[in-house]
């Protein structure tokens, strides 16, 4: 089978269900088989297909014809010009986070550049967050935390991959649990989160790829979605400095309940940013 025929193949198999871009999936795994760029699948495709690879690619059309995440096929997800090494039971990076980011990144620059910070990232997944922080940020130590072994695993590949082992540490464990031995405690300058934020009845709602494949600990955030607010804002004023920053992604209908949060356990400056969509994806706040 040459490359036009299987791609053709590919793209009937995930036309059955609603996909953006049947073709351009296709392709991208393909050129992931073979380890060749996708420029080379265009302008080739007369060329002969291995059986082995054929037998492959077909088999990951199948499991995304499931909804079977296509960052988990390709073992990768880029996040804010960077690489990570993704793999099944880490949440996959996704652009509405680069905004919190964005905003700590820009923070630092404008108020804090140069001067040595202590940042804390609670629930650190693939360690996209605190990773994306220290690359970009070459005045910042991270301590990340995540309670989930297959996190750690893939957070450390990921912080090898991108050299920062002198900069960010990972601890297993339950939210601040995971530090409290390191006696940080009015020592941190930022605290960033991006909780599970999932009402647990809204689950179901979600697309495929995400309520049946990617973690559930990772999405769900209780009755409301917010129990994981409730849990960090009191207890990060016994981390963070007079002025530390607490910065959280939130879903888009929590802002102005995260913000009251904030507000009642004496954080000041407190803003909501809002995503690309116009809608609610961010609150900061400063410790009085």
């Amino acid at each position: 089978m040459v490359i036009n025929e299987l791609l053709q193949l590919g793209v009937e198999k995930l036309g059955e269900r609603e996909y953006l871009d049947p073709l351009l999936e296709s392709i991208i795994i393909l050129s992931y088989l073979q380890n060749v760029d996708k420029s080379y699948i265009y302008t080739h495709g007369d060329k002969e297909i291995p059986e082995e690879i054929v037998d492959k690619f077909l088999n990951f059309i199948e499991k995304r014809k499931k909804g079977y995440p296509l960052s988990y096929i390709l073992k990768e997800k880029e996040f804010y010009g960077l690489d990570f090494y993704i793999e099944e039971g880490v949440l996959v990076p996704r652009p509405d986070t680069e905004i919190l980011v964005e905003w700590i990144i820009n923070k630092v620059n404008n108020e804090f550049k140069d001067k040595p910070l202590n940042v804390v990232e609670l629930g650190t997944g693939s360690g996209c967050i605190a990773l994306t922080l220290a690359y970009y940020l070459k005045n910042i130590k991270v301590f990340a935390v995540d309670i989930d072994e297959v996190a750690l695993k893939v957070a450390n590949i990921n912080r090898d991959n991108l050299n920062l082992n002198d900069r960010v540490s990972f601890y297993k464990g339950d939210l601040f649990n995971g530090i409290s031995s390191l006696q940080l405690e009015g020592k941190i300058d930022i605290i960033v989160s991006n909780p599970p934020y999932i009402p647990t009845n809204a689950i179901p709602e979600l697309q495929i790829e995400v309520r049946e494949y990617e973690p559930k600990k990772a999405l769900d955030g209780g009755e409301e979605g917010l129990l994981f607010y409730k849990k960090i804002v009191p207890e990060s004023k016994k981390y963070l400095k007079s002025g530390g920053i607490l910065a959280f992604e939130i879903g888009y209908d929590q802002g102005i309940k995260v913000k009251k949060l904030l507000e009642k356990n004496g954080f000041k400056d407190i803003s909501i940013i809002k995503d690309f969509q116009g809608l609610d994806r961010v609150v900061v706040g400063r410790l009085g």
